[in-house]
């Protein structure tokens, strides 16, 4: 009976209908033995099982065929405001049916307008057999029209609350749907930039440590095999320069594999004296004057990792365009965390103007961590690079977690 409860009606009215149903033919069944006990004048006894039996009729093929193309709702909900007329005018338990089938007009009339229309039928129909029966009585204004309307304000009340109901049922159900939607959405858009994350990280991983690394490389090669006669013994220094930095883009390659394995937070090593062998390589491959002050600073492995790769892509940026005589490096504890300076007196630059990929990845880099890149720079004036990263939150906690470890 689903398909008779109408796309407005949802479940509500198709469950309402099945336990209805039941009641119905008990109460067709009572209203006829009713009928035919009862003796009346004229015929009205065959009349009245004759109206009744149109609508049981109609009812049990809507209710057992509601797919049939002859007797659809609205034609069983006529045939019922018909047969109500017609045993009001004989006076034979119109009530009765009026009240069993009131429920009829909500479930079979798919919307509210279209119920209160047949439920308003049917009253008129009523009204309409009693007043040709009655006439214009004291019987039909005091007892007939007023119990009618009564039933028929209470049956339109009742519809209506049920109607409100269903439909706040539905725009909830219609709301969760749509929610779930969204939540099902958002992950998938979280995924995806987890995964857009992680793939930019390692881009940047990429270009601070092995991209660097081959590039120094090249260039090492290019010197080597140019003074490859004319001074052997740079030229060999310089083989064991592309030894050195080939084995150390091998292990920044290994650490770039383990880190995507590894979830702790544990510092490998001081800071400090990992950017001491990048400045001493650097200054070994260059012949630049290189001066470090850098101080043994505890952090995490977040933040030794950017200080390192903005250590490397400073002294890459040196290398490709300064053209400086001299480095300088500072590594400094602050109150508000920890700064790297690397400076050089090379040729300059306008930062606004510069649109490479390794500035923008180191301002990225520490932001993730909180803290910022700021470049100072002139045409002619050298280059400062000051990196500051907070380490309230990290190099802070991590010490903190040591010392309690250590206190227990």
């Amino acid at each position: 009976m689903t398909a008779l409860a109408g796309p407005s009606a949802d479940a509500f009215w198709a469950a309402s209908l099945r336990r209805w149903n039941a009641v119905c033919w008990v109460l067709f069944a009572a209203m006829a033995i009713g009928l035919a006990a009862v003796d009346r004048p004229g015929g009205s006894r065959y009349g009245a099982l004759a109206l009744l039996g149109c609508v049981v009729l109609c009812y049990a093929l809507l209710d057992r065929f509601p797919d049939n193309p002859v007797v659809r709702p609205h034609v069983y909900l006529s045939v019922l405001v018909l047969a109500l007329g017609g045993l009001a005018y004989l006076g034979s338990s119109y009530a009765a049916l009026f009240m069993v089938t009131l429920p009829h007009y909500w479930m079979f009339g798919r919307t509210p307008r279209a119920s209160m229309g047949f439920l308003g039928l049917a009253a008129a129909a009523t009204l309409a057999g009693c007043w040709s029966r009655q006439g214009g009585s004291r019987e039909f204004f005091s007892e007939t029209l007023v119990s009618t309307l009564i039933v028929v304000a209470v049956g339109v009340l009742i519809g209506l609350w049920a109607h409100s109901v269903v439909a706040q049922s539905t725009e909830r159900a219609r709301l969760i749907v749509e929610l779930e939607r969204t939540q099902a959405e958002l992950s998938e858009a979280h995924q995806r930039q987890g995964a857009a994350d992680e793939r930019e990280r390692m881009a940047r991983d990429i270009h601070d440590t092995l991209a660097q690394g081959f590039a120094s490389i090249v260039v090492l090669a290019e010197a080597a095999r140019a003074g490859l006669a004319a001074d052997p013994a740079r030229s060999a220094q310089q083989l064991r320069s592309i030894e050195a930095t080939a084995r150390e883009n091998l292990a920044e390659a290994r650490e770039l594999v383990g880190s995507a394995q590894r979830q702790d937070g544990a510092a490998a090593g001081s800071v400090a004296r990992t950017l001491r062998r990048i400045l001493d390589r650097f200054a070994e491959d260059t012949g630049l004057t290189v001066a470090a002050d850098l101080a043994d600073v505890v952090c995490d492995q977040q933040t030794r990792i950017a200080l390192l790769r903005c250590t490397q892509e400073s002294l890459a940026n040196v290398r490709k365009h300064a053209r400086a005589s001299t480095v300088g490096a500072i590594l400094a504890r602050r109150p508000y965390g920890v700064e790297l300076e690397v400076t050089d007196d090379g040729t300059g630059f306008v930062p606004e103007e510069s649109t490479g990929f390794g500035l923008d990845g180191m301002r990225k880099r520490l932001a993730e961590l909180g803290g910022r890149l700021t470049v100072t720079s002139s045409v002619g004036d050298g280059t400062r690079i000051l990196a500051v990263i907070p380490l309230e939150t990290h190099g802070e906690t991590h010490d903190k977690d040591k010392g309690s470890e250590g206190m227990g």
